[in-house]
């Protein structure tokens, strides 16, 4: 049976509103290109945000086309199951049509006042065959090693989509097949059975352009990574080559921007960095790319599948518990559920709207590998049967407004979720001394390159900050971070008499920006040995001179350089070939 006039004029409507965004969402993703061969780093973080913004943006747009054009009484009912499926069909010669059923439940769930979701309604659930959807489109390249490697080497990266000439091509060439050598160890004799093959998006954020393929050495795949940079004089250089899932997994961590990648052809793409990644899921990837509304739809999905899979119960997550956040996790899932609580401590001078904002500014800034990403979501159902008793009490006192009860369910209104971590404190606690260096050095390098990164944490203290898999530091409490620039670093005054250092008060002022970074050991420290180990790490951190310095390059518009990998990766630059 056609559907109704008016079932078909719904789904054309929300499907054209979702091809605009998208064409939207293309286009800012083309510029990224253009400003980084032109060496803007300031115009490539404030691209980030823009783009991000956009989707809610066009979202109200669909809507306020709807409300024009349909009649009311339709606007009203929200049994749209024919409309979902006239969408449904007309999704089978869409090129991006998991990208639309996205669009589709943000439209559905912002018209029509729901508490959780169904399936008959949206697409909490998606058609398997989108997994094997093909489109014309080619997304890599492929090469053979017939005519020999160096040739082949050269012969990629010509193929590269750059406007700009290389600084000494000869020499990255050189480079990069003698890293290859070193860890692939492939023989020239099976040089025969070794393809590549070579994205055609290239993938650009901040400072680099990141060229990603696959090596296949008899049906064997790895990954690999070739960063181009620019030396601000109008020529690139190629400055490493990583061949391995661990340094890909990071350049694609969660503490990133997203990428810039242009493609007509998403699940093409992802499911191609999926097969390199496997242990990233597809929502990670797409979020990566900048498809973080769809990266939700798809960790919905997978939360509820890990959900019929497991019997372990929520509970409190590990750690000091939070002043400002509610904080639990599913200890068989590697995730948190952050929430916002009703009432804060006296010393947290700040309302809920101020901490989403807060959330938000992270969401859209520069993080630099060092701010855990977070999806934001709102009425998410859980089953109360997965409830530990000792949560739900405490749910129940700490945030009442925002947790209900229907039909066996626990309705959470408002949540954050991000990636799981260990708690630097806590990791601290059983760390070899060994260990106890290598995070500490880690902790203060996230500190500075936060801070570089025109973000001042605030409140830098260890149960903040946690430890992922890749032993790397992670700041994850942000409802104190202000821009560096905003903060006055100061040194402390020297006491008048004697007995100012014993008085109960300071005996300097002090305004709601100042900071004293002398007072970071004391403050950060309980052991000696680590304070000792800090000051001797990360001595400059102490002293006003550090942060005044990055204040000034800020000022200035200077964007440091933050490298997604082991800079003893990079390659040397001064050897000509």
């Amino acid at each position: 049976m056609a559907p109704s006039p008016m079932v078909e004029q719904i789904a054309q409507l929300i499907l054209d509103g979702f091809d605009i965004h998208y064409r939207k969402f293309i286009k800012l993703t083309l510029k990224a290109k253009g400003y980084f061969e032109q060496a803007d780093w300031q115009a490539i973080q404030q691209l980030h945000s823009k783009r991000i913004s956009q989707y809610d943006k066009r979202v109200v747009e669909a809507i306020d086309v709807l409300k024009e054009r349909i009649a009311g009484q339709w606007l009203q009912e929200p049994e749209w199951h024919e409309v979902k499926i006239r969408y449904q069909e007309m999704l089978l010669i869409h090129p991006q049509p998991e990208l639309a059923e996205s669009f589709y439940n943000s439209v559905y769930c912002r018209l029509f006042d729901r508490r959780y979701y169904h399936n008959d309604h949206i697409f909490v659930e998606s058609r398997t065959d989108w997994q094997h959807y093909d489109q014309q489109e080619k997304i890599y390249r492929r090469y053979h090693f017939d005519g020999g490697l160096k040739r082949t080497i050269r012969q990629m990266l010509n193929d590269l989509d750059f406007s700009l000439p290389f600084e000494n091509q000869e020499r990255d060439i050189s480079h990069i097949l003698a890293i290859f050598s070193q860890q692939v160890g492939t023989k020239a004799v099976d040089l025969e059975h070794l393809t590549v093959d070579v994205l055609t998006p290239i993938f650009y954020r901040n400072k680099a352009a990141y060229v990603v393929g696959r090596l296949i050495h008899k049906q064997q795949e790895r990954p690999f990574i070739v960063p181009i940079l620019n030396n601000g004089q109008g020529q690139l250089y190629a400055d490493a080559l990583l061949l391995n899932q661990d340094q890909m997994a990071i350049v694609f961590g969660f503490a990133r921007s997203y990428f810039f990648a242009n493609t007509q052809s998403p699940l093409l793409l992802i499911n191609f960095l999926h097969r390199l990644l496997p242990h990233k899921s597809k929502a990670e990837l797409y979020t990566s790319i900048g498809l973080q509304k769809h990266g939700k739809t798809l960790f919905y999905r997978d939360f509820l599948h890990h959900l019929e899979r497991s019997d372990d119960q929520f509970s409190v997550a590990p750690g000091i518990r939070g002043m400002v956040m509610a904080v639990f996790t599913l200890p068989s899932f590697p995730y948190v559920f952050k929430v916002i609580k009703d009432r804060f401590a006296p010393q947290k001078d700040m309302s809920r709207d101020m901490v989403k904002h807060k959330y938000q500014l992270v969401k859209e800034h520069d993080r630099v590998g060092r701010m855990a990403d977070t999806w934001e979501y709102s009425h998410v159902a859980f089953p109360k049967e997965r409830f530990s008793p000792e949560l739900l009490a405490e749910l129940k006192e700490t945030i009442p407004s925002n947790i209900t009860e229907d039909q066996g369910q626990i309705i959470i209104g408002h949540c954050y979720i991000e990636r799981r971590m260990v708690p630097l404190n806590i990791y601290l606690e059983t760390a070899s001394h060994e260990q106890t260096a290598d995070v500490l050095a880690e902790y203060g390098d996230a500190i500075k390159e936060l801070t570089q990164a025109n973000i001042f944490p605030g409140d830098m203290l260890l149960k903040n900050f946690g430890v992922t898999r890749h032993g790397r530091v992670i700041f994850y409490d942000y409802d104190e971070i202000m821009y560096t620039t905003d903060c006055n670093f100061r040194r402390i005054p020297p006491p008048r008499y004697p007995e100012d250092e014993f008085a109960a008060e300071p005996w300097y002022s002090v305004g709601p920006a100042d900071v004293f970074p002398e007072e970071f050991p004391t403050f950060l420290f309980n052991e000696a040995k680590m304070r000792k180990t800090f000051c001797q790490l990360h001595g400059d951190l102490l002293t006003p001179d550090f942060w005044q310095a990055c204040q000034q390059k800020l000022n200035r518009g200077e964007v440091e350089s933050v490298y997604p990998y082991d800079t003893a990766l990079r390659v040397p630059r001064g050897l000509e070939v």
